[in-house]
């Protein structure tokens, strides 16, 4: 439901900033400054138009809401921590792998009874102003990888796109039905509830939420945001995809799985699934209410939802009636990869997107992990770091990291990149001891995951871990990743930066599919409590990371 804003702190069960920092990152690594490179001479291959190479979404004017204009791209960071950099190395590489990262999309059904906005107050992803527009800025997304030529940095061909969680936000049926038909293609309508009439918070006189269509200046107005008549009906009218021109592959996430992102309750029936479906949603609470429900949810003191299901029941008089829709029901593990398994949510394959009729099977244990090839010389391990009795933070259990382990010593003459949701210091069950497996493991070259919404590229011993930021907060991010060998003892991944494809300029009269993606990215960076550093330091963003080859 609330997409995480950031690293280390809060939580990101509620989508809030953060996790505990545990499961620290090895320090066996050299310390070098990263060297920054102008990145025409540092890459191969056709123009990087299309990427933050050459521009980058930037802030204009010094209001209190600034619009978005074009701005100059991040120049491509060469990192030698894990190895140097030959001199001649541009000149003799050979492409092994390329492909296209997606994380934390957090396809948002912003009328759905469980989410809490209500706790705006304790923190800013309760609530953000952009969320109606998840789906068309999903959609943008596709249709910017769909334009590559191939991969930014060497033209090689991309292989596909993998997912690393958080592909829904609250664990809903409606939700799930929006990021496969986003990714195959097709038609949606980001919509639940009466058809005809929009049931959110967003037009419910309240000042504490952006009221878009009504004259009240709310919250929001009041710090720039515009008055948009229809904005309402067009964020829940039909949007089209193409679908991927790419195989796709999915990693599952907390907010997947768990109401919430970090509720156990729910998935099964009972109360949560009786509350989604049904006909009321609180929109407001004392201050008090919220704060002590934050604390909860922020201590990780409430992973089968207690708290929350008690605070429900006794605010019922204080809901607003809603149209029932049992679109909203929450889905299980199994579901979910049956989900994936349909022929009509195939697209570009492969069937099941990764995941079989045997995950289906033994979906209701934390057995999602699977392996597939990239390409010939690079293979990928997507793991489960979703924990199913609750809680917002990661944990990789012994029998999966012992099947890593098993699968890493069968494949040693193909390169290993892993895929997770969770992070190294977002998993404290399980993330250590992954970090030693990959670190002793001379082919395996990078851990990629997301979770934070924060670009972070991390040395370890061996390895990159590269964590990319979300397509929710700003600046709504993808990331290509691509593996070459140098031909003189060294390896290289390039990882580059993608924006969607909708304008930065925004103009609040164009209600079309364009323009409400374009506004989506501006609403995120105006976004009240937004953090800053989401989109990390030159040396988390486009960069060329040096490792010894095995």
């Amino acid at each position: 439901m609330l997409g995480l804003a950031g690293t280390a702190g809060a939580a990101a069960a509620f989508g809030l900033v953060g996790a505990p920092r545990s499961a620290p990152a090895r320090e066996r690594v050299r310390a070098r400054t990263p060297r920054v490179a102008a990145h025409g001479p540092a890459t191969v291959g056709p123009p990087d138009s299309g990427t933050t190479l050459t521009q980058v979404a930037t802030p204009s004017g010094d209001g209190p809401y600034r619009r978005l204009v074009t701005g100059p791209g991040w120049a491509r960071v060469v990192r030698t921590e894990l190895a140097d950099a030959g001199r001649h190395r541009a000149g003799r590489r050979v492409p092994l792998a390329a492909f296209v990262q997606f994380t934390d999309m957090h396809l948002v059904d912003v009328q759905h009874p469980l989410r809490y906005e209500y706790l705006r107050a304790q923190t800013s992803s309760a609530w953000r102003p952009q969320e109606a527009l998840s789906v068309a800025g999903a959609v943008s997304l596709v249709e910017r990888v769909n334009a590559l030529a191939g991969g930014p940095a060497t033209g090689a061909p991309l292989a596909c796109v993998v997912t690393t969680g958080d592909n829904t936000d609250n664990n809903s049926r409606a939700e799930l039905d929006w990021f496969l038909r986003v990714m195959s293609g097709g038609r949606i309508t980001p919509n639940t509830g009466d058809p005809r009439l929009y049931e959110g918070v967003q037009d419910s006189g309240m000042a504490d939420y952006w009221q878009p269509d009504s004259d009240l200046r709310d919250t929001d107005k009041a710090v720039g945001f515009p008055r948009m008549e229809g904005y309402l009906r067009a964020a829940t009218s039909r949007v089209t995809s193409p679908g991927l021109a790419l195989p796709w592959y999915v990693t599952i996430g907390n907010h997947d799985l768990l109401p919430g992102g970090c509720f156990a309750a729910g998935s099964s029936g009972g109360f949560f699934a009786d509350f989604a479906t049904g006909g009321k949603k609180l929109m407001r609470l004392p201050e008090a209410a919220g704060a002590r429900l934050w604390h909860a949810v922020q201590k990780g003191l409430d992973p089968r939802g207690v708290r929350f299901e008690e605070l429900l029941r006794t605010q019922r008089r204080h809901m607003r009636e809603v149209t029932p829709d049992a679109a909203r029901a929450p889905f299980t593990a199994r579901e979910y990869v049956r989900a994936l398994s349909d022929p009509a949510v195939r697209g570009r394959g492969p069937t099941g997107h990764g995941y079989t009729e045997e995950h289906a099977d033994s979906g209701a244990a934390d057995r999602l992990y699977y392996a597939f090839r990239i390409s010939d010389e690079v293979r990928g391990f997507s793991l489960d770091s979703t924990r199913r009795d609750g809680h917002y933070v990661g944990r990789i259990g012994d029998a999966q990291l012992d099947w890593l382990e098993d699968q890493l010593r069968r494949e040693k003459d193909t390169y290993a990149i892993v895929f997770s949701h969770h992070t190294s210091t977002t998993t404290p069950e399980g993330g250590a001891r992954l970090l030693e497996l990959l670190d002793r493991t001379p082919h395996a070259v990078a851990w990629v995951n997301g979770h934070s919404h924060r670009n972070r590229v991390t040395p370890h011993g061996t390895f990159w871990e590269i964590s990319t930021a979300s397509h929710i907060d700003f600046p709504q991010l993808a990331r290509a990743v691509e593996l070459v060998d140098n031909k003189d003892g060294t390896l290289s991944l390039f990882t580059t930066l993608l924006e969607s494809a909708a304008p930065h300029a925004t103009d609040f009269t164009d209600l079309s599919q364009t323009g409400l993606a374009a506004l989506y990215r501006e609403l995120a960076f105006n976004a009240p409590g937004a953090r800053e550093d989401l989109a990390g330091g030159s040396a988390d963003r486009n960069t060329e990371l040096l490792l010894r080859k095995p």
